[in-house]
């Protein structure tokens, strides 16, 4: 019986042996099927054969001079990119042992000689139907992940829309618009680039921290979408009620933010930008919000975002100059921020929008 198919039709398949009776033979069988065969007479040769590309099977005998089959087999699985090449050992013994240690170290199949035309073809017609289903569920596999990829990527797009729109809306409350929050994300970017060539913050400030600050500056004031706007809005002076509920922005801002982890990339922009919303008003000598959390225990973004947030005020709500901005913050150096990081504002602050 011969057995032709359409993947035995398209498969190169390696015959390995020392044997040029062997290799005949087996020749005229994959010859019969329909395949294309390729003929080595030993493990080194089927090696360089190989470079040219991948076959779709490799029948090897496994006594030959200098590399056997088994050390032929082990070199292919080992190798990423021959490791999914089916292997089936042929040989003129069929002691148990050997057919062992050939499965042991990945072959998928073992065929005795004399050859019978009929087992060789079967048996190889099943390696290659097998070899193509796994293949085939591979890149099923590679196609599903680019597509769940691509899916959370825009879920995360759009989460971050939401995001911003919601902290559009908190900035609107606090009669700050949109070019505030977009001057807020710039100057912190500018100002952790400044950072990241000092001794001192180096080792902290990647570029994606850098890129990541810049996108979740904005968000610091997002909590105070659960604030009422008459309080956010109110000229006369508060009672201590009314802010105890807006310095609870904090809390609402960083829950909001920490129920949207996706993946380990859209975390490290969440994660950051839940320590700017939660502590970007507590003050390095211990003042501030809502934990009073003092120097180096406030996340450096906080940090960075409590000066920038404070220098975008004075210069755009307030109307003072640069200069004059600078001056002011001066005075709170050393209590509201980082005097480090206020040295470092101070010298790049031209550059800032």
């Amino acid at each position: 019986m011969i057995y032709k198919d359409m993947d035995s039709g398209k498969a190169r398949i390696l015959i390995v042996d020392d044997v040029e009776m062997n290799r005949v033979i087996l020749e005229e069988i994959i010859k019969n099927m329909g395949g294309y065969p390729l003929l080595a007479e030993s493990g080194e040769q089927a090696l360089e054969i190989m470079k040219d590309g991948p076959p779709q099977l490799v029948l090897t005998d496994i006594s030959m001079p200098g590399m056997d089959g088994y050390e032929l087999c082990r070199i292919l699985k080992k190798n990423e990119e021959t490791k999914n090449i089916p292997v089936v050992f042929i040989s003129a013994f069929d002691d148990p042992m050997d057919i062992i240690e050939g499965f042991s170290l990945g072959g998928e199949d073992y065929i005795t000689k004399p050859f019978i035309p009929e087992v060789v073809q079967a048996r190889v017609g099943v390696h290659l139907r097998l070899h193509e289903a796994k293949r085939e569920l591979m890149e099923t596999n590679r196609k599903l992940q680019i597509s769940v990829s691509e899916q959370l990527k825009q879920i995360e797009s759009e989460k971050k829309n939401i995001l911003y729109a919601m902290a559009n809306i908190a900035a609107q409350n606090l009669d700050y618009d949109r070019k505030h929050m977009d001057r807020l994300g710039h100057n912190c970017m500018v100002l952790a680039q400044g950072m990241q060539l000092s001794p001192l913050f180096e080792a902290q400030i990647s570029d994606s921290y850098i890129d990541t600050i810049e996108l979740a500056a904005p968000l610091c004031d997002i909590g105070n979408i659960g604030v009422p706007k008459e309080i956010l809005q109110k000229k006369t002076e508060l009672t201590n009620e009314e802010e105890a509920i807006i310095e609870n922005h904090t809390n609402i801002g960083a829950d909001l933010l920490r129920d949207l982890h996706v993946n380990s990339d859209y975390n490290e922009f969440i994660g950051t930008s839940v320590d700017i919303a939660r502590c970007h008003h507590e003050n390095w000598d211990g003042s501030g919000y809502p934990e009073g959390l003092s120097g180096e225990n406030i996340p450096l973004s906080a940090q960075i975002v409590s000066v920038m947030e404070r220098y975008c005020m004075l210069t755009g709500k307030e109307g003072l100059s640069r200069e004059e901005a600078l001056e002011k913050m001066k005075e709170e150096s050393g209590i509201r921020y980082n005097p480090d990081i206020f040295k470092i504002c101070c010298k790049i602050s031209r550059q800032f929008c």
